[in-house]
């Protein structure tokens, strides 16, 4: 384990400068998650009037606690909603914000109030309209080729599409246009691809965690790689965390996996076999789904519940998906970006891996050329602008 170091970590990340990411998605992409939930659903006048308060709230207001008969009111306690209670949502930490902002957003669509809007999931027709677009078609077609080619080959391909899948995010959609960069940088930052598969080898006999980070088009690429690492008995066994509600506008839960597998397996060519690989694996208990609370708690996994930290510490690797997952794993602090990955993941229980395309600030783990390069050729867009990615990986 790395040595620890006396040096205080950097300050967490606030919403609270103009002009920065933090503060963009705060004024500028909830509102619009906003009016795209209400565009979503025929709700009624109490929904709106809800959600007209959050909007308010929110942007201009302070934060408010949850109802009193909340049935996670205690949850959130402990995770610090009376601590910040009364402050700016510009003003406390940036993960924590953004983690409430949507648990009142359900509250505010009655996701959690008996009634007939109880659970229904108020980003599914996003979801659902991402996961039966022709663009999934064309990348399910795809399979029928791989399967010809050479197992390295087909261990590089599932692995990187299951990498770049999260460019489907829809929330990241609502942000400001993000094209393509014309830069000469390479789109992998980092590539830890070599480690990552030693952990995994051909004997049958690891687990595999991987916690999920969006549904639809990425998702979907998730499953695959869990598929194949089963069939070419890489993994004896697979436990895959979702969120056990909806979160982040496009983040998988159950019924989104649900979702997948019939996608999968109601497609044509090798997507069904893979997809009745998945369905296979989920009767006979080699792949299980997971919703533990902590998945849609505001904090880093740095304070993961004792359960949790157990179960991973089982595990032959974890490996975490997204952009969201990546900020809760090394801690939402202004990092220098050639901060060693193994040291802010020290604490971790167990080998862990990172599956990430760059979609916000925080960064850690790059070669001091790389980073170079980078903010010669764009800046500091490179950091959020969904073109670059990265396989980190701590043993």
């Amino acid at each position: 384990m790395p040595e620890r170091s006396d040096t205080p970590p950097p300050p967490v990340l606030l919403g609270n400068e103009p002009g920065s990411f933090p503060h963009s998605v705060l004024a500028e992409r909830h509102p619009a998650i906003i009016q795209q939930v209400r565009d979503s659903f025929p709700y009624g006048p109490e929904q709106h009037r809800a959600l007209d308060a959050l909007l308010a709230n929110c942007t201009k207001g302070v934060i408010e606690p949850l109802p009193a008969d909340a049935h996670d009111r205690d949850r959130w306690t402990a995770w610090g909603a009376d601590d910040y209670a009364g402050r700016s949502w510009f003003d406390v930490p940036w993960l924590w914000s953004e983690s409430y902002f949507y648990r009142q957003l359900l509250e505010a669509v009655g996701y959690f109030t008996p009634g007939p809007w109880q659970g229904i999931d108020p980003f599914r027709p996003s979801k659902t309209a991402e996961l039966d677009a022709p663009e999934t078609d064309e990348e399910l077609s795809a399979l029928d080729t791989l399967a010809d080619r050479p197992a390295d080959e087909q261990d590089r391909a599932l692995l990187h599409g299951s990498l770049w899948g999260n460019r489907a995010d829809l929330g990241f959609r609502l942000s400001a246009a993000h094209g393509e960069t014309s830069s000469d940088t390479p789109p992998l930052v980092a590539d830890d691809s070599a480690p990552l598969w030693s952990l995994l080898p051909p004997s049958g006999s690891a687990t595999l965690c991987l916690i999920a980070d969006n549904a639809g088009r990425e998702l979907v690429p998730d499953l695959l790689l869990i598929a194949h690492l089963l069939t070419q008995g890489r993994i004896a066994r697979a436990v895959l965390h979702v969120k056990p509600y909806p979160y982040y506008v496009s983040d998988a839960t159950h019924t989104d996996v649900l979702d997948a597998l019939r996608r999968l397996t109601a497609a044509p060519g090798a997507a069904a076999t893979y997809g009745r690989t998945l369905w296979a694996a989920l009767t006979d208990g080699r792949l299980t789904v997971r919703a533990h609370p902590f998945s849609c708690a505001p904090l880093p996994y740095a304070q993961m519940p004792g359960d949790l930290r157990d179960e991973l510490a089982a595990a032959t690797l974890t490996l975490l998906k997204g952009d969201l997952n990546y900020r809760r794993l090394v801690g939402d602090r202004r990092w220098p970006p050639t901060t060693p990955f193994a040291d802010v993941t020290a604490y971790f229980p167990g080998p862990v891996a990172a599956l990430r395309t760059l979609k916000s600030d925080v960064i850690t783990g790059l070669d001091t050329r790389t980073e170079a390069a980078l903010v010669a050729s764009e800046g500091q867009r490179w950091r959020t602008g969904g073109t670059h990615a990265l396989i980190q990986v701590r043993t």
